[in-house]
C-alpha cells in the first residue's frame, strides 16, 4: 500500500469518517428510543450498516473531494429520524438527542486515543508501520481527528447542526419556534457560512476561527491521553 497513491489517501480519510458519522447518527436514535421516541427503530435506521445510513454526496463525494485536495475532510449523513412528539419531554428530550451524536463521536475519541497509545508505545519502536499495519495506523489517526472535529463542528449552534437543536430547546418557547424555522434554510446557510463568506472574507472563516481552536485544543488533550498508555 503507498501512502502516495490518491486511493490511499482517500481511503484513509473516508473509512474513518464514514464509520464516525454512523456512530454519530445511530447515538441519535438510540438516545430518542431511551427517552420514549422508538421512530429510528421503527425505521431500521438503529443499524450501524452504512448503506442504511449514507448520503451519496455528504457522506461520499464531498469527503472524497476534500480528501484529494488535501484539505479538511467532513461531511453527513442522512439524518435518524426523530419524532419530538413522542419523546417523554419533548424539549428537553431533543437537547438530549441533539447532545447524543457529539458526544459519542468524543467517547469514540477517547478509546481511539487509548488504542493509539497503547500501539505506538508497543509495536511503533521500529519507525512509522508500514503497508497493512500503517493503513490500520493511519485510520486510527485520522479517526481521531476527523471524531474531535465533528464533534466541534457539530455543535456550532446554527440550523441545522446539534448545537442549533440546543438553541432551540434552551430558548423560550416562541423565540424558540422562530429559531426551528430557519433549519429550512439549512444547506444554503451551510455553504453561505462555510464557503462564501470565508472567499469574501478570510477572516470570517469559521473553520478557522471558531471551530479549529476547540478542536486543535481537545486533540492535545486526547493525545496527552493517549500518552498515558505509550
Amino acid at each position: 500500500m503507498n501512502p502516495d497513491n490518491v486511493f490511499y489517501a482517500a481511503a484513509v480519510w473516508i473509512i474513518p469518517l464514514v464509520i464516525a458519522i454512523v456512530f454519530h447518527e445511530v447515538a441519535h436514535g438510540l438516545m430518542a428510543r431511551a427517552l420514549g421516541d422508538p421512530t429510528a427503530h421503527e425505521q431500521r435506521r438503529l443499524s450501524f450498516n452504512p448503506l442504511r445510513h449514507v448520503d451519496p454526496i455528504g457522506t461520499v463525494v464531498l469527503p472524497l473531494i476534500l480528501a484529494l485536495a488535501k484539505a479538511p475532510v467532513f461531511g453527513w449523513a442522512k439524518p435518524v429520524p426523530v419524532d419530538a412528539t413522542r419523546l417523554r419531554n419533548p424539549r428537553w428530550g431533543m437537547v438530549a438527542v441533539a447532545l447524543a451524536g457529539p458526544g459519542m463521536n468524543l467517547l469514540l475519541a477517547a478509546v481511539t486515543a487509548l488504542a493509539v497509545g497503547v500501539i505506538s508505545g508497543s509495536a511503533l519502536g521500529n519507525g512509522p508501520p508500514q503497508g497493512v499495519t500503517g493503513f490500520v495506523w493511519a485510520n486510527l489517526v485520522n479517526f481521531l481527528m476527523i471524531n474531535i472535529f465533528l464533534a466541534v463542528f457539530n455543535l456550532l449552534p446554527i440550523p441545522p447542526f446539534d448545537g442549533g437543536h440546543v438553541v432551540e430547546g434552551v430558548l423560550p418557547r416562541r423565540p424558540a419556534a422562530q429559531w426551528a424555522k430557519l433549519a429550512r434554510f439549512g444547506f444554503p446557510l451551510l455553504i453561505l457560512l462555510l464557503v462564501v463568506l470565508p472567499t469574501i472574507f478570510p477572516r470570517a472563516s469559521i473553520m478557522q476561527h471558531i471551530v479549529g481552536p476547540p478542536a486543535d485544543a481537545l486533540l492535545h488533550a486526547y493525545l496527552r491521553f493517549a500518552n498515558l498508555f505509550a
